[in-house]
């Protein structure tokens, strides 16, 4: 039963976005260094699968297994050429999925930043991102994806060149950027200046907020931040908080951890909750219940979130100094 995002947030329910793709590929063999992006070619069922699993998990949104499937990053494996098609191959395979799904599921065309740096501290020009984004909103669009989730930014010239690309072809879009730095994005964007970067676009996001970052805790400190948006939030934190075990990369988050962190995304006013890097269906199926089975709490103070997620790893960004959101390095 094929559905719109924007069918879904009228309803006015909370919805639930899937979790990580990179991380999960990893653990069913994924090599260093190896793009996700070429599994919708090598290994599509195993991209299925992943789909499903977060389908069967309570996912009412499912992403593309296309965050670095532009041209910038695929050239570094010499495959800059087959943006559109695999773009369109991977919106394919979940549009699959998503079709046979018993209940509305959301296609979302993942859409990452280049990993290039705009003039003047880099060559990245206007126009060059926008041709580069539209090569691989074009591939989703005629894919099946409903939606362009423009996800994981830093720059407002990146996320405007990104709009930019949604909009010409036809997408309606969701912003979110990654706020890793001192709680701000890498290129200094504040998570209460983020709405005023998408004021001016000539069509409005239809949700906009944070994912990835550095932890659940510091995620939910950001969307706090963001109070009094125009727009629907979208909150999808990372599973807990990354660190070596021998040679492999764990994440803190429990199912349990990640169901609290979802009842306090809630409260602090997100309508899409989410996980990104380590969330894996089982983490999302705890999601799910939180969801299903939450009543309405108090707005999440700092102490709150310490005290039930877990302690904070960004410093205090100046514009919340002295509020009683402001973080603590813990």
């Amino acid at each position: 039963m094929r559905t719109s995002l924007s069918e879904l947030l009228a309803s006015g329910r909370v919805l639930l976005a899937d979790g990580a793709t990179g991380t999960n590929y990893m653990m069913n063999g994924l090599g260093p260094g190896e793009p996700p992006e070429f599994w919708v070619t090598d290994r599509p069922d195993d991209v299925m699968s992943l789909h499903q699993q977060f389908v069967d998990a309570g996912a009412d949104i499912i992403l593309t297994n296309t965050f670095g499937c532009n041209p910038h990053r695929l050239k570094l494996h010499n495959a800059q050429a087959r943006t559109y098609e695999l773009a369109r191959g991977a919106a394919e395979l979940a549009r699959r999925v998503a079709d046979a799904a018993p209940r509305p599921v959301v296609v979302a065309g993942s859409v990452g930043p280049t990993g290039e740096l705009f003039e003047p501290m880099g060559a990245l020009n206007h126009a060059a991102a926008v041709a580069s984004f539209a090569d691989e909103i074009r591939g989703l669009r005629d894919g099946g994806a409903d939606v362009a989730w423009i996800e994981t930014m830093s720059s407002p010239e990146e996320v405007h060149a990104a709009v930019t690309a949604a909009i010409e072809g036809g997408m309606p879009y969701v912003v979110t950027c990654s706020y890793d730095t001192a709680g701000r994005t890498m290129m200094g964007l504040m998570p209460g200046a983020m709405a005023d970067t998408l004021a001016d676009e000539p069509v409005a996001p239809l949700a906009m907020g944070a994912n990835c970052g550095v932890g659940a805790s510091d995620i939910l400190v950001t969307l706090l931040e963001m109070n009094g948006a125009p727009y629907p939030l979208v909150s999808k934190g990372n599973c807990g908080v990354p660190h070596f075990v021998g040679t492999e990369i764990v994440y803190t988050g429990t199912p349990d951890l990640m169901a609290r962190y979802t009842t306090m995304a809630i409260d602090a006013g997100a309508r899409i909750v989410g996980g990104c890097c380590g969330t894996s269906p089982e983490h999302l199926a705890s999601m799910r219940v939180a969801i299903d089975s939450y009543s309405p709490g108090e707005r999440p103070t700092m102490e709150a979130i310490v005290e039930h997620i877990g302690v904070l790893t960004n410093s205090a960004p100046a514009e919340t100094a002295g509020r009683s959101t402001r973080r603590s390095r813990g």
